[in-house]
């Protein structure tokens, strides 16, 4: 299950256990309309205190086909963590995404959405 609140600026997204296929195609039909009527999206906050990984390898396939169809139209992704994957996350993805990547500790939310806005 995930959370997903479409703001003004950016798309906050909150894992609430592994992810899901189902969790992409609910983030897909929440930002897809403003991606839509905006022609871009400004950003997407992952905010999670751990990675919770997936619940299955189809799962995790999913998950890519998301990126792969969106990242063009999504201007910066804050990952807003805990989590040990923060370290090297953004090096790795901004290698394979359009959108600008950075990492934040879980405490500072307030600075990503500043980053995003």
């Amino acid at each position: 299950m995930i959370k997903i609140s479409v703001q003004k600026h950016y798309c906050l997204v909150e894992p609430q256990g592994p992810l899901t296929a189902e969790d992409f195609a609910e983030i897909a039909r929440q930002v897809d309309p403003v991606i839509e009527r905006e022609g871009e999206l400004d950003g997407l906050i992952i905010k999670t205190r751990e990675f919770p990984g997936w619940e299955s390898f189809g799962d995790a396939v999913e998950h890519f086909r998301f990126v792969k169809s969106h990242h063009q139209h999504i201007e910066k992704v804050a990952l807003v963590t805990d989590a040990k994957v923060a370290e090297f996350f953004p090096k790795i993805a901004n290698h394979f995404v359009k959108a600008q990547v950075k990492s934040f500790d879980y405490d500072d939310f307030e600075d990503a959405v500043e980053w995003i806005s």
